[in-house]
């Protein structure tokens, strides 16, 4: 499939102070569309609009998925993609579990750097900034009716951001939710589904209500292991030993959680992909013995937990700080994704 490129006539300006995240977006865009059995007509073109019915599909069924992933630009210059083909095998493996044919990763990897390079100046490089890059698909059939469409877009944008949470590494408070669920085992939690979201936000909404950054999930089934907090990964240090939540299909396989467990066995940790009860969270806030509590995700990296409520009670993590582990592998990662690091696991791409 050839790819063309159609460049703005019409530049935007670029923001000017802090950026938010997720709030402006660049020049130019990649979309292709998926018709008769086949992708086709790939273009990086201007950004823009698209024009969908009312009767379009993806608004009464919801068949969607996206991608996060990032891009840095140090300070000799240099454009960085971390791990940018996991995300879109990732991807795929959305695609699959709700019926959206799967993209050529290849061809959509090599049209992901032209469009980065061609918005390369959106780059931001203060301290804690990327280039956020969020690759769609939504399901565009004109009809109703609850089966697969058989029409597709399929498009990436790009927005330059800084950190996710407007207080930056400051830990957060998570409140323990018992009533709502985010996913089930047999559903869809363990890809990157918009519903997943959707589903999310009556808790969030309630967590904030009551002075909480973000929610802990736990199990659909029993309400008693832990499984993801907010829409990111979580890891406990207990005792020097470093555990996450088992990947049993409800949980997203995280692209930041794979690449910590990773780092943190090459450097010698323990590291312990097992249930995690939330009475034995509780009760090593209580003794002392849980040292550390940390989301992964793309979006903030690392985001560190300084305490969180259970049940009408608030326990602190850490003495409220961001641990040592926490830090050193904000700094590690962060440092090879820019550079500063030797990437020693080949997870960059570089343009």
């Amino acid at each position: 499939m050839e790819l063309k490129i159609i460049k703005t006539e019409k530049p935007k300006q670029k923001p000017s102070g802090a950026l938010g995240f997720g709030k402006y977006f660049t020049d130019h865009m990649f979309v292709m569309n998926y018709d008769d059995g086949k992708w086709h007509d790939a273009r990086i073109q201007p950004y823009a609009p698209f024009t969908l019915e009312p009767c379009c599909s993806v608004f009464h069924y919801g068949q969607a998925v996206f991608e996060g992933t990032k891009a840095y630009k140090n300070k000799n210059g240099e454009v960085r993609l971390f791990r940018p083909r996991d995300n879109l095998l990732r991807m795929n493996e959305s695609s699959d579990r709700i019926c959206i044919p799967p993209i050529d990763v290849d061809f959509v990897l090599d049209a992901l750097k032209k469009l980065v390079a061609l918005d390369e100046s959106w780059i931001p490089t203060d301290e804690g900034t990327s280039l956020y890059i969020r690759p769609s698909v939504i399901a565009t059939e004109n009809a109703l009716g609850v089966h697969a469409a058989k029409s597709y877009i399929f498009f990436i944008i790009l927005s330059p951001s800084g950190s996710y949470y407007a207080h930056g590494l400051e830990p957060v408070r998570l409140y323990v939710e018992e009533n709502y669920v985010r996913a089930a085992k047999g559903g869809t939690g363990h890809h990157k589904v918009v519903g997943n979201y959707a589903a999310s936000m009556k808790a969030g909404e309630k967590a904030a209500q009551m002075g909480y950054d973000q929610v802990m999930w736990l199990d659909a089934k029993e309400h008693k292991n832990v499984e993801e907090v907010g829409s990111m990964n979580i890891f406990f240090v207990f005792d020097n030993v470093v555990k996450t939540p088992a990947l049993r299909g409800s949980i997203l396989p995280g692209i930041t959680r794979r690449s910590v467990i990773e780092l943190l066995k090459d450097e010698g940790y323990k590291v312990e992909e097992c249930d995690i009860a939330v009475k034995d969270v509780v009760e090593g806030a209580k003794n002392g013995k849980l040292e550390e509590v940390f989301g992964t995700g793309t979006a903030a990296v690392i985001s560190p937990v300084g305490d969180f409520g259970y049940r009408g009670e608030d326990f602190v993590v850490g003495g409220g700080k961001m641990g040592k582990i926490s830090r050193h592998i904000y700094d590690e990662l962060t440092g090879i994704q820019t550079g500063r690091v030797e990437d020693r696991f080949g997870w960059v791409t570089k343009l």
